[in-house]
C-alpha cells in the first residue's frame, strides 16, 4: 500500500469566503483514505496565473474552476491540462459555449421541459466592421417588434440571451414599453420571454455532482434576503422532479456545479434560467445554506480526486434525444434523463464513498462554523461588498444565520 497525495486546485476570481472555509475544513479533516489499495491524502492550493509551457505537467488531479468563464488565459490552461494531463475539472470547459440562455433553452425545450415561450430578436445597434452595411442591406428583414410581443404574450421579460446576474433584464407589460426598452438595449442580443405571471413559488436548485439543495428564492428582496431560510416548501414529488430537472440539465452539458431557477404555477414547474458558469457561492447571499455548499464541494471534489474519476471530455447528447423521441409522459422522460446523469456521475458509488470516508464531515463543519476563523472569513467577505459603516451589522446578520443552521442541525447536515 502506497501513500498517495491528490492535489486539488482552486481556480479563483473574486471568490473569498468559500475557498477559505473549504481549505480550513479539509485541513481539519486531515483525510487519509484507503482507496484502491493506497492511502490517499489531499493537498489544497489556489491556482496561479502565469506563463506556461504547453507540455509542462499539470500538478493537480482536480480543479474547481471559478475563473474560465471570463478569463481566457486560465481557460486555455485548463483545456490544455484536460487534453494533455487528464485533469478533472468542474465545469467542463468545452461546455462554456452552452453557458448561455439560448443554447440551454433550445436543448431543454427539445427534451420537453416547459420553458416559457421565447423569441430572439436582432440587436438594436452593432459594432462597426467592414461587411456590416452590406450584410444588413442584403439579409436583414424589417420586423414589427409589437407584433412579436403579441406572439410572445404580455407580460414578458426582455433579457440578454447570454446574460446573468439580472443585467439588462426588463419586465414589459405592453408594446409601448417593449419598443422603448428595445431602443435602450444597444448592442445586446435579446430574448423576449413570456412571464410566468402569477407564480406562487420561485426555487433555485443548486447541484454539485449528484447533490442538490432546493432554496426558496425571492427575486424582489435585497440580495442578502433573496435566499429564504425555509426548508419545507415543496412536497416529496416536487423535490424529486426539481432534482431530476437539475440533474438532466447538468449532466446534459457536463456541468458538475450549476443552479436551476424554476417557477411554479398551476401545478407546473417552469425552468426559466439554468445556465450559470459561476453559480452563487457567497456567504453574503447563501448565508444559512453556505455550509451546505462548502460540504458539497468537499464531498464531490474528494470523491473525484480520490477515485481518479474520469471527466467526460465530450458532450454526448444522443441518449437524451433518444428518450425525447419516445412516446412517454414528461415526468417519465425526466426520470430517464436523470438516470443517465446518475450513471455518468456514479451516484451510487459516490454515496458509498461518502458513507465510508466522510461520515464525520457534518460534525467537523458544524464545529468549524462556530470558530472565530469562520466569523472573520464572513467579515472579510462583507467588507468587500458593504460600506464600512455596515460591516459589523451585516457580519452579525450572516453569522447569526449560520448559527441558526448550527442550532437547528446539530449533526451538521441539512
Amino acid at each position: 500500500m502506497a501513500d498517495v497525495t491528490r492535489k486539488i486546485g482552486l481556480s479563483l476570481g473574486g471568490d473569498l469566503c468559500w475557498p477559505i472555509c473549504y481549505a480550513e475544513i479539509m485541513k481539519t479533516l486531515d483525510l487519509a483514505l484507503p482507496v484502491g489499495g493506497d492511502t490517499v491524502r489531499f493537498e489544497v492550493e489556489t491556482v496561479s496565473i502565469e506563463p506556461y509551457d504547453l507540455q509542462q505537467d499539470c500538478p493537480y488531479d482536480l480543479v474547481i474552476d471559478r475563473l474560465t468563464h471570463w478569463y481566457h488565459t486560465s481557460r486555455e490552461w485548463i483545456k490544455k491540462s484536460v487534453l494533455m494531463d487528464g485533469l478533472y475539472v468542474y465545469n467542463n470547459p468545452w461546455s462554456l459555449q452552452s453557458m448561455e440562455k439560448q443554447t440551454s433553452y433550445c436543448a431543454m425545450m427539445r427534451l420537453g421541459m416547459p420553458v416559457p415561450k421565447t423569441w430572439m430578436v436582432p440587436p438594436k445597434s452593432y459594432d462597426e466592421h467592414a461587411d456590416l452595411d452590406v450584410t444588413l442591406k442584403r439579409y436583414a428583414r424589417m420586423f414589427d417588434l409589437g407584433e412579436i410581443g403579441d406572439k410572445v404574450g404580455y407580460p414578458l421579460f426582455m433579457k440578454p440571451y447570454d446574460g446573468g446576474a439580472w443585467k439588462g433584464v426588463s419586465r414589459i407589460d405592453d408594446a409601448e414599453t417593449l419598443r422603448a426598452k428595445y431602443e435602450e438595449s444597444g448592442k445586446l442580443v435579446m430574448h423576449l420571454q413570456r412571464s410566468v405571471d402569477g407564480f406562487d413559488r420561485f426555487v433555485r436548485c443548486v447541484g454539485i455532482g449528484p447533490q442538490f439543495r432546493l432554496i426558496s428564492y425571492d427575486p424582489g428582496a435585497p440580495l442578502h434576503d433573496r435566499y429564504e431560510m425555509k426548508e419545507q416548501f415543496v412536497d416529496a414529488e416536487e423535490k424529486s422532479l426539481l432534482e431530476d430537472m437539475t440533474m438532466t440539465i447538468n449532466s446534459f452539458f457536463g456541468w458538475d456545479f450549476n443552479s436551476c431557477e424554476a417557477l411554479h404555477k398551476d401545478g407546473v414547474w417552469h425552468p426559466i434560467d439554468f445556465a450559470n458558469a459561476c453559480p452563487d457561492s457567497q456567504v453574503t447571499s447563501l448565508h444559512f445554506f453556505f455550509p451546505w455548499l462548502v460540504m458539497a464541494n468537499i464531498r464531490w471534489s474528494t470523491f473525484c480526486a480520490a477515485t481518479g474519476k474520469t471527466m467526460r471530455q465530450n458532450l454526448e447528447w444522443e441518449p437524451y434525444f433518444r428518450i425525447a423521441r419516445e412516446d412517454l409522459p414528461y415526468r417519465e422522460k425526466l426520470r430517464r434523463y436523470a438516470a443517465i446523469g446518475h450513471e455518468r456521475m456514479e451516484t451510487e458509488r459516490f454515496r458509498e464513498f461518502c458513507d465510508k470516508h466522510l461520515p464525520h464531515l457534518g460534525e467537523q463543519a458544524h464545529a468549524f462554523f462556530a470558530t472565530e476563523k469562520a466569523k472573520e472569513t464572513i467579515r472579510r467577505k462583507v467588507a468587500v461588498l458593504f460600506p464600512e459603516h455596515e460591516i459589523e451589522e451585516f457580519t452579525e446578520l450572516f453569522w447569526g444565520r449560520i448559527q441558526k443552521w448550527r442550532d437547528t442541525h446539530p449533526d451538521g447536515e441539512y
